[in-house]
């Protein structure tokens, strides 16, 4: 454990120092998280009403206080402010919905107790886990998190929130924010510092994690938590592709695919890295998308690498494509100049370069021509990696759609799933487990509980010693009269 009591926080662009942070050490997140379970007992007793009226109070701060966050999510992150606003717009949207539908989604449900069991009630109760710990990124510092942050919230749980590294001071605010507004203490609780304060999370008395950020860390929080049999939810990369389809509209494919993959300089879990498109409309798609990516003006359109380390991974995938064969029709492997990459635009890109197959987060793209779309889901779905993907299609999206091994697909769109609060936000295989957002997201920070009530007696026992041979002849005459014919 570091023990180091400050950390600085530096401007993306210049390296100079903007800010200073508590690094919180393991004894401080574990008192932390002691005191969010004392207060998540009073929250939980607050009831579905009141939590509601809360969260939309919240929800209603971080409106009237918009540009104020939007101002410092870009300064930390280096983004436009543009993109900034338009991020903390989507998470009060989400707050709200959470707040709102929490209730509805966590219901008692009667369940029916079947033939064998008729006399029985059979219910499925809902309840809060207790203390959620929540590890978020630096890519989209308000948005990402809040998909767990409100929707624990709202479910009953108190929340202790470890923001990265690379943008403590949004994560202060957030915490600051909702105490403007809070009844009592400690139920969002923020802890800054460095790796070892969120090793310090996972290893505390919360209930659930949720992370986001690589597989590699990943694999790591997830082994952590398993020591103590704590449930995580992994919400990790991408190498999300996009298919271009004969009859897509290429100027619209193109518009999107190239904003997916540049915006917020390639930092994005749900970006596009690589287009399949079908070789009877490559070249007019490669000549629009090339031609519009000449347009983007760097540090205006988008900001610097907000994590510094992840220029020499921009670096090696392009160097390794070079390489291996790929044609730059825009930039190059010298195009990660400084704190900046400019947009580069790759054809041609063998399927093993490490370009194609691991997640490079910067404003790159890869594009390569398929035979069919049924080609472009092969190599759609040959990536470790099944997070989101694009389809622009007129006639066929949803049947390709279909076939994606991902967990989220947009159709002639991209990104927009993330900005629908009902919907379940989330992947697959090495992009993680679990969800956030919509039902799903609400249910996963709650556990079920089953309740069975007897409802009137019956002569027959099955749980007791007491147990005739008649009651044993009935439950097998039974069984065998409602399966024993395969239908």
């Amino acid at each position: 454990m570091s023990t180091t009591a400050i950390f600085d926080k530096c401007d993306p662009a210049t390296g100079e120092v903007i800010g200073q942070y508590k690094n919180f050490s393991q004894a401080e997140v574990f008192a932390c998280v002691a005191a969010a379970h004392l207060a998540s007992v009073r929250w939980v007793e607050f009831g579905f009403t009141a939590r509601k009226k809360v969260l939309l109070k919240w929800a209603s701060y971080v409106t009237k206080n918009h540009n104020e966050i939007a101002k410092l999510v870009a300064k930390e992150c280096g983004k436009p402010i543009g993109d900034a606003a338009l991020e903390v717009s989507i998470a009060i949207d989400h707050i709200a919905w959470a707040a709102k539908h929490a209730e509805q989604i966590m219901r008692k449900q009667d369940r029916p107790s079947g033939l064998l069991m008729f006399n029985m009630k059979a219910q499925v109760q809902r309840s809060p886990l207790g203390v959620v710990g929540v590890i978020g990124p630096w890519n989209y510092p308000i948005f990402t998190p809040m998909g767990s942050i409100a929707y624990a919230l709202a479910a009953g749980n108190a929340v202790v929130f470890k923001p990265s590294e690379f943008t403590p001071g949004v994560g202060m605010w957030l915490a600051d924010s909702f105490a403007q507004i809070a009844p009592f203490a400690n139920i969002l609780t923020t802890v800054t510092g460095l790796p070892d304060t969120g090793k310090a999370l996972t290893e505390s008395a919360v209930n659930k994690i949720s992370f986001t950020g690589s597989t590699r860390t990943a694999k790591k929080v997830a082994a952590s938590c398993a020591e103590r049999m704590i449930p995580v939810v992994l919400e990790c990369g991408g190498k999300d592709p996009v298919i271009v389809d004969t009859d897509a509209d290429l100027k619209l494919a193109a518009e999107y695919a190239l904003w997916s993959a540049m915006a917020n300089a390639g930092q994005s879990c749900i970006g596009a890295e690589r287009v399949y498109v079908v070789e009877s409309v490559a070249d007019q798609f490669i000549e629009i998308i090339t031609d519009l990516a000449k347009k983007i003006k760097v540090g205006k359109d988008y900001g610097p690498a907000t994590m510094p380390s992840q220029l020499n991974v921009i670096q090696s995938h392009l160097g390794d494509a070079k390489n291996k064969g790929a044609k730059f029709l825009l930039g190059g492997a010298d195009s990660v100049k400084g704190a900046f990459v400019e947009p580069v635009i790759m054809v041609d890109v063998p399927e093993d370069s490490t370009a194609m197959t691991q997640e490079t987060f910067g404003p790159t793209l890869a594009i390569n021509k398929v035979l069919n779309t049924d080609e472009a889901i092969r190599l759609s779905n040959a990536s470790s990696y099944g997070l989101a993907a694009a389809v622009f299609s007129k006639r066929n999206g949803e049947q390709i759609a279909s076939k994606l091994a991902c967990g989220m697909v947009s159709i002639n769109s991209v990104f927009l799933f993330a900005a629908i609060p009902s919907v379940p936000f989330g992947g697959v295989k090495d992009s993680g487990y679990g969800r956030i957002h919509g039902a799903e997201g609400l249910l996963e920070y709650t556990y079920a509980r089953t309740v069975v009530k007897t409802r009137f007696k019956i002569p027959l026992k099955f749980t007791s010693f007491g147990r005739t041979k008649l009651s044993e002849k009935v439950l097998t005459t039974l069984i065998k009269r409602l399966h024993g014919r395969g239908k």
